[in-house]
């Protein structure tokens, strides 16, 4: 999909979605979901009956009304950090 990140960002959501998220010093907008999904991280042991760590994955069209990208941010549910995973821009 594009350039592999993995940087913790500040996003705002709005009903658990991102509406806005600040990477490298600029705020950007989040224009439309592209697509959803949900992952369990490889390091949850069902042995120990705790909730799946899970990670939410959403892939958005995010920038200004001249300058947009397509990126793939990452909610890890236990810590509550978002990630940009992944940009094509």
């Amino acid at each position: 999909m594009g350039e592999f990140c993995d940087v913790p960002i500040s996003v705002s959501e709005q009903e658990g979605r991102p509406v806005r998220f600040t990477w490298r010093g600029r705020m950007y907008t989040v224009r439309r979901v592209v697509d959803y999904w949900v992952t369990l991280r490889s390091d949850w042991d069902p042995a120990t009956h705790e909730q799946p760590p899970g990670r939410v994955h959403w892939r958005v069209e995010a920038g200004s009304d001249t300058s947009r990208g397509i990126y793939e941010l990452r909610h890890e549910k236990p810590s509550g950090q978002w990630h940009v995973a992944r940009v094509r821009c």
